[in-house]
Protein backbone atom coordinates (compact mmCIF):
# COMPACT_ATOMS: atom_id res chain seq x y z
CA UNK A 1 0.00 0.00 0.00
CA UNK A 2 1.57 3.42 -0.84
CA UNK A 3 1.92 5.54 1.97
CA UNK A 4 1.38 8.83 0.17
CA UNK A 5 -2.16 7.40 -2.10
CA UNK A 6 -4.50 9.61 0.22
CA UNK A 7 -2.25 12.80 -0.21
CA UNK A 8 -2.39 12.39 -3.89
CA UNK A 9 -5.55 11.84 -4.45
CA UNK A 10 -6.30 15.35 -2.64
CA UNK A 11 -3.46 16.54 -4.11
CA UNK A 12 -4.71 15.95 -7.94
CA UNK A 13 -8.08 17.03 -6.75
CA UNK A 14 -6.61 20.57 -5.55
CA UNK A 15 -6.09 20.10 -2.54
CA UNK A 16 -2.49 22.31 -2.16
CA UNK A 17 -2.02 21.65 1.44
CA UNK A 18 -1.75 18.09 0.91
CA UNK A 19 0.59 18.56 -2.52
CA UNK A 20 2.69 20.67 -0.07
CA UNK A 21 2.96 17.42 2.65
CA UNK A 22 3.99 15.24 -0.31
CA UNK A 23 7.01 18.04 -0.70
CA UNK A 24 7.46 18.11 2.91
CA UNK A 25 8.19 13.57 2.64
CA UNK A 26 10.10 13.87 -0.67
CA UNK A 27 11.77 17.23 -0.89
CA UNK A 28 15.31 15.82 0.85
CA UNK A 29 15.53 13.12 -1.23
CA UNK A 30 14.80 14.96 -4.72
CA UNK A 31 17.38 17.40 -3.02
CA UNK A 32 19.80 14.52 -2.66
CA UNK A 33 19.17 12.71 -5.86
CA UNK A 34 19.25 15.75 -8.33
CA UNK A 35 23.00 16.72 -6.22
CA UNK A 36 24.14 13.12 -7.23
CA UNK A 37 23.22 13.06 -10.55
CA UNK A 38 24.57 16.05 -11.34
CA UNK A 39 27.48 15.30 -9.73
CA UNK A 40 27.64 18.18 -7.80
CA UNK A 41 27.24 20.73 -10.66
CA UNK A 42 24.27 22.80 -10.60
CA UNK A 43 21.86 23.79 -7.91
CA UNK A 44 20.04 20.62 -6.32
CA UNK A 45 17.51 22.78 -5.20
CA UNK A 46 15.96 24.77 -8.43
CA UNK A 47 16.02 20.88 -9.46
CA UNK A 48 14.28 19.75 -6.92
CA UNK A 49 11.77 22.42 -7.07
CA UNK A 50 11.62 21.93 -10.71
CA UNK A 51 10.64 18.38 -10.12
CA UNK A 52 8.06 19.24 -7.69
CA UNK A 53 6.56 21.94 -10.38
CA UNK A 54 6.45 19.06 -12.83
CA UNK A 55 4.98 16.62 -10.66
CA UNK A 56 2.28 18.81 -9.59
CA UNK A 57 1.03 19.85 -13.21
CA UNK A 58 1.60 16.00 -13.91
CA UNK A 59 -0.32 14.32 -10.69
CA UNK A 60 -3.61 14.32 -12.62
CA UNK A 61 -2.45 11.73 -15.11
CA UNK A 62 -0.38 9.68 -12.17
CA UNK A 63 -2.43 6.19 -12.12
CA UNK A 64 -1.22 4.83 -9.45
CA UNK A 65 0.58 1.56 -11.11
CA UNK A 66 3.36 2.53 -9.22
CA UNK A 67 4.23 3.87 -5.74
CA UNK A 68 4.48 7.85 -5.96
CA UNK A 69 7.76 7.73 -4.46
CA UNK A 70 8.54 5.62 -7.24
CA UNK A 71 6.92 7.74 -9.95
CA UNK A 72 8.06 11.09 -8.54
CA UNK A 73 11.72 9.41 -8.54
CA UNK A 74 11.11 8.65 -12.55
CA UNK A 75 9.82 12.33 -12.50
CA UNK A 76 13.17 13.54 -11.13
CA UNK A 77 15.58 11.54 -13.40
CA UNK A 78 13.72 12.96 -16.31
CA UNK A 79 13.98 16.85 -15.03
CA UNK A 80 17.73 16.12 -14.21
CA UNK A 81 18.52 14.33 -17.71
CA UNK A 82 16.48 17.66 -19.25
CA UNK A 83 18.85 20.34 -17.81
CA UNK A 84 21.91 18.17 -18.31
CA UNK A 85 20.71 17.86 -22.26
CA UNK A 86 19.84 22.18 -21.93
CA UNK A 87 23.30 22.74 -20.15
CA UNK A 88 24.66 21.24 -23.00
CA UNK A 89 23.32 23.45 -25.49
CA UNK A 90 24.32 26.28 -23.65
CA UNK A 91 28.31 25.55 -23.68
CA UNK A 92 27.79 24.61 -26.80
CA UNK A 93 26.04 27.61 -28.00
CA UNK A 94 28.57 29.93 -26.01
CA UNK A 95 31.55 27.79 -25.90
CA UNK A 96 31.78 27.80 -22.48
CA UNK A 97 33.91 25.57 -20.21
CA UNK A 98 32.22 23.55 -17.25
CA UNK A 99 33.69 24.97 -13.84
CA UNK A 100 36.97 23.70 -13.08
CA UNK A 101 37.45 21.07 -10.02
CA UNK A 102 38.66 22.99 -6.80
CA UNK A 103 42.38 22.39 -5.99
CA UNK A 104 43.54 18.90 -5.11
CA UNK A 105 45.89 20.42 -2.33
CA UNK A 106 42.91 22.27 -0.40
CA UNK A 107 42.25 20.23 2.45
CA UNK A 108 37.85 20.71 3.35
CA UNK A 109 37.35 21.99 6.74
CA UNK A 110 35.37 19.01 7.77
CA UNK A 111 35.87 15.31 7.75
CA UNK A 112 32.28 14.87 6.84
CA UNK A 113 32.26 16.98 4.12
CA UNK A 114 35.35 15.58 2.53
CA UNK A 115 33.39 12.32 2.88
CA UNK A 116 30.77 13.89 1.37
CA UNK A 117 33.01 15.04 -1.99
CA UNK A 118 34.42 12.09 -2.33
CA UNK A 119 31.74 9.81 -2.70
CA UNK A 120 30.06 12.32 -5.14
CA UNK A 121 33.82 12.62 -7.56
CA UNK A 122 33.35 8.91 -7.24
CA UNK A 123 29.52 8.96 -8.23
CA UNK A 124 30.44 11.54 -10.84
CA UNK A 125 33.04 8.74 -12.56
CA UNK A 126 30.27 6.02 -13.28
CA UNK A 127 28.26 6.12 -16.49
CA UNK A 128 24.79 7.56 -15.93
CA UNK A 129 22.99 4.25 -16.51
CA UNK A 130 25.13 2.67 -12.69
CA UNK A 131 25.17 6.28 -11.49
CA UNK A 132 21.23 6.36 -11.45
CA UNK A 133 20.77 2.75 -10.20
CA UNK A 134 22.93 2.72 -7.76
CA UNK A 135 21.87 5.94 -6.22
CA UNK A 136 18.31 5.17 -6.57
CA UNK A 137 19.14 1.94 -4.23
CA UNK A 138 21.75 3.12 -1.92
CA UNK A 139 21.37 6.37 -1.12
CA UNK A 140 17.28 7.01 -1.99
CA UNK A 141 16.59 3.09 -0.84
CA UNK A 142 14.18 2.15 -2.64
CA UNK A 143 13.96 -1.30 -3.42
CA UNK A 144 14.48 -2.98 -7.00
CA UNK A 145 11.25 -3.39 -8.18
CA UNK A 146 10.74 0.33 -7.67
CA UNK A 147 13.93 1.24 -9.57
CA UNK A 148 12.64 -0.87 -12.45
CA UNK A 149 9.87 0.97 -12.53
CA UNK A 150 11.57 4.51 -12.24
CA UNK A 151 13.79 3.29 -14.67
CA UNK A 152 11.24 1.04 -17.10
CA UNK A 153 13.60 -1.40 -17.56
CA UNK A 154 13.40 -5.32 -16.09
CA UNK A 155 14.69 -5.86 -12.22
CA UNK A 156 17.46 -7.97 -13.78
CA UNK A 157 19.05 -5.15 -15.56
CA UNK A 158 18.93 -3.02 -12.27
CA UNK A 159 20.43 -5.90 -10.73
CA UNK A 160 23.57 -5.79 -13.21
CA UNK A 161 23.42 -2.26 -13.02
CA UNK A 162 23.57 -1.90 -8.96
CA UNK A 163 26.34 -4.72 -8.67
CA UNK A 164 28.79 -3.08 -11.59
CA UNK A 165 28.14 -0.04 -10.08
CA UNK A 166 29.20 -1.20 -6.50
CA UNK A 167 32.59 -2.67 -8.75
CA UNK A 168 33.43 0.37 -9.96
CA UNK A 169 32.94 2.29 -6.72
CA UNK A 170 35.03 -0.25 -4.47
CA UNK A 171 38.57 1.64 -5.95
CA UNK A 172 37.53 4.93 -5.92
CA UNK A 173 35.89 4.54 -2.20
CA UNK A 174 39.18 2.17 -1.13
CA UNK A 175 40.27 5.14 1.07
CA UNK A 176 37.16 5.56 2.94
CA UNK A 177 36.50 2.25 3.44
CA UNK A 178 39.65 1.77 5.21
CA UNK A 179 41.22 -0.35 2.30
CA UNK A 180 44.20 0.00 0.00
Amino acid sequence: MDPDRALVEAAAGGDRDAFDELVRRHQAAMITLARVLTGGRGDPEDLAQEVFVRAWRSLRTFRGDSAFRTWLHRVAINVVRTSHAKQGRLRRLFHDEPPPDPPSGEEPLDAALARRQAIDRALAALPDDLRVAVTLRDLQGLDYKEIAAALDVPVGTVESRIFRARQKLKPLLAGLLGEG
